[in-house]
């Protein structure tokens, strides 16, 4: 989304109607430039247990004994803003209690969006938020997901750039803001230090880049947007270097990265018209593709979704990293999970953040206690009738 931020989904894995929990190890923490870092063991990434050993087969997400995993959750927004406005490095809290309460939804997965200036320690994020502090508290962060049997998936929100082209709601060349695509010199250090950091746990699945928009440049056609999609370079109407999604696709398999990686397309992630045209290569045989659905935005109607996405599932897995409604209810996102629940499609509903609007938001809670807003009462109403 482009409002303050899009963020963390949180879903639990659901196997055969279980819910699996997570064991947990210490790995070693890489820095942005792959060198290694010194960190307690509570702070290293986690290593997964079997059960949440997530890959691909086919068009179905699976676990390590073949069996489809269907991803529900929600997005956990805050760490891709809190720590480059200079005020902390999550908005709202991440301790047991909050995630008890994404638990009580049946939820499997978490989606965590993330700074990429924040992680590398770029100067001009305050230091108590910037470097080992920002990356020690994702690890730890994913750690309590972990363990509490949810998958975690860690998306690039907000990276470098000067874009001044439209919708030009952001100019700086910070990353203070959604950017129409990843930028080489600070991307491809973030997706070489995530993807060594949490190498050896299949439970976190990796999010290139939030939501793309090259199409919206100035002077930028749709087959130049999808040519710059995949392999970056010098696009049209940018004007810094942008990491192509190839590109990130090998940084992260030349870690020794195996976890599962998402796409989303054009439009804001809400455009896969041709995203098997354009489909990376991947030696792992491990992408899916990401999707954001709102009421207001891309292809949100059935027809669309029959048309567009259909033939995109019968392919790879769909993961909806986002998806929600402006309007405070839940008209829209209901007929969409019917749709998604007869294709066992994966989705996430942003966002389960207590200080957003209920339709500006869109939040899913009123207090991280788990009380739902009006548009969360039917999210978690569907969640929960799915167990039945």
């Amino acid at each position: 989304m482009m409002f303050r931020g899009l963020t963390a989904t949180l879903l639990a894995v659901t196997v055969t109607g279980l819910c699996t929990a997570v064991a947990v190890s210490a790995a070693d923490a890489a820095g942005p430039s792959g060198m290694v870092i010194a960190a307690s063991a509570a702070s290293m990434a986690p290593a997964a247990t079997a059960a949440l050993s997530l890959h691909v087969s086919g068009n179905s997400l699976v676990n390590a004994q073949g069996a489809r995993v269907v991803l529900h959750g929600v997005d956990r927004s805050g760490g891709e803003y809190a720590c480059v406005q200079g005020w902390g490095l999550f908005d709202g809290p991440v301790d047991q209690a909050s995630v008890t309460a994404m638990k009580t939804w049946d939820i499997n997965a978490v989606r965590v969006p993330l700074n990429e200036a924040c992680w590398n320690g770029e100067s001009y994020v305050s230091s108590k938020y910037r470097g080992a502090s920002y990356r020690k508290a994702v690890e730890a962060y994913v750690s309590l997901l972990n363990r509490n049997g949810l998958v975690v998936i860690l998306d690039l929100h907000w990276s470098d750039g000067s874009y001044t082209g439209p919708p030009d709601s952001c100019t700086t060349a910070r990353a203070e803001c959604q950017k129409p695509m990843p930028d080489t010199a600070e991307s491809v250090p973030f997706w070489r230090s995530v993807a060594a950091t949490f190498k050896d746990n299949d439970s976190v699945i990796f999010d290139l880049f939030n939501e793309p928009f090259p199409e919206s440049a100035v002077g930028a056609t749709e087959t130049e947007a999808w040519h710059c999609w995949l392999y970056g370079g010098h696009c049209t109407g940018i004007s810094y270097s942008v990491a192509g999604m190839q590109t990130l696709v090998n940084t992260v398999r030349a870690t020794g990265a195996k976890n599962v990686i998402m796409l989303g397309g054009l439009g804001y992630a809400s455009d896969l018209s041709e995203w098997l045209t354009y489909e990376p290569t991947d030696p792992d045989h491990d992408l899916a593709a990401s999707w954001h659905a709102y009421n207001f935005a891309g292809c949100h109607v059935s027809s669309c979704w029959n048309s567009q996405l259909a033939p995109v599932l019968k392919k790879v897995p769909l993961i909806v990293g986002e998806m929600g409604e402006n309007d405070c209810a839940d008209d829209y996102i209901d007929p969409l999970m019917k749709w998604l629940d007869a294709r066992s499609a994966s989705y996430l509903a942003w966002a389960w953040n207590a200080d957003f609007s209920c339709g500006a938001g869109p939040s899913l809670i009123t207090s991280y206690n788990g009380t739902p807003t009006a548009f969360g009462k039917g999210y978690r109403a569907h969640l929960l009738s799915l167990r039945q």
